[in-house]
């Protein structure tokens, strides 16, 4: 795997995949993403100001936030999101979630629109179960 990173950001390829993935945050507060490749290519360019602006492009993976504004809370986006980033340092805090809750918020929500047609076909999966 090859890594960059930067202050409070880390990206990562996985060759053997063919995977980028990216972390903002750490630990308890903290959101994975799936990249582009070019979202990794240039996310340490000298002139890019924000990396996080352009990791946030990606498609939202996990988020564990717990940042004092109330209780703490985790979102898992891709119930796959471990092994997307085995790399990663987050952690599950406070109460995850239901996927019914995180399925109407990917419907509703326009920044989340990456995940609709992934939670669409889990949500079928589940309803056949």
């Amino acid at each position: 795997m090859e890594f960059k990173q930067g202050p409070g950001w880390k990206a990562c390829y996985d060759e053997k995949r063919g995977l980028y993935t990216a972390q903002l945050g750490g630990g308890v507060n903290c959101t994975l993403y799936e990249i582009t490749k070019e979202i990794y290519e240039h996310v340490d360019d000298p002139d890019v100001d924000w990396p996080s602006r352009l990791i946030d492009d990606g498609r939202k993976l996990f988020m564990s936030v717990n940042d004092r504004c109330g209780p703490p809370y985790t979102i898992v986006f891709d119930s796959d999101y471990e092994s997307f980033c085995p790399w990663s340092d987050a952690v599950v805090t406070g109460k995850t979630w239901s996927d019914e809750m995180t399925d109407a918020v990917v419907e509703v929500l326009e920044s989340e629109k990456n995940n609709r047609e992934q939670r669409r076909q889990k949500r079928k999966a589940r309803e056949k179960e």
